[in-house]
């Protein structure tokens, strides 16, 4: 039972980065899926969380306008698209699973780097 995040890098301000979250282990479409944050000497964050069918989705202030979250139950993932990007989105970005959105995360992935600098 795991979650794996990938996609991160580094990106100029003003960018763009897509990340991905694959499933294995469960049966995927049972679960909400979120991504959360975590810029160095600050808490993790909530960024984006989309329901196990994907009819819902939600998104912290901060990003809503330039963020998308999809998923593709068929392919057992999950994917933040991000775009304008500014410095500070700087993080680890994790993806977590849970039953329902706001739920309370159960599972949690590795996190992958985004770093947002001219």
């Amino acid at each position: 039972v795991q979650l794996q995040a990938c996609g991160g890098g580094l990106v100029q301000p003003g960018g763009s980065l897509r990340l991905s979250c694959a499933a294995s282990g469960f049966t995927f479409d049972d679960y909400a899926i979120a991504w959360f944050r975590q810029a160095p000497g600050k808490e993790r964050d909530a960024v984006s969380c989309i329901s196990n069918s994907g009819a819902r989705t939600t998104y912290t202030s901060s990003v809503k306008g330039r963020s998308t979250i999809s998923r593709d139950n068929a392919k057992n993932s999950v994917y933040l698209q991000m775009n304008s990007l500014k410095p500070e989105d700087t993080a680890v970005y994790y993806c977590a699973r849970e039953l329902s959105c706001g739920n309370g995360i159960d599972l949690w992935g590795k996190g992958t780097q985004v770093t947002v600098s001219s």
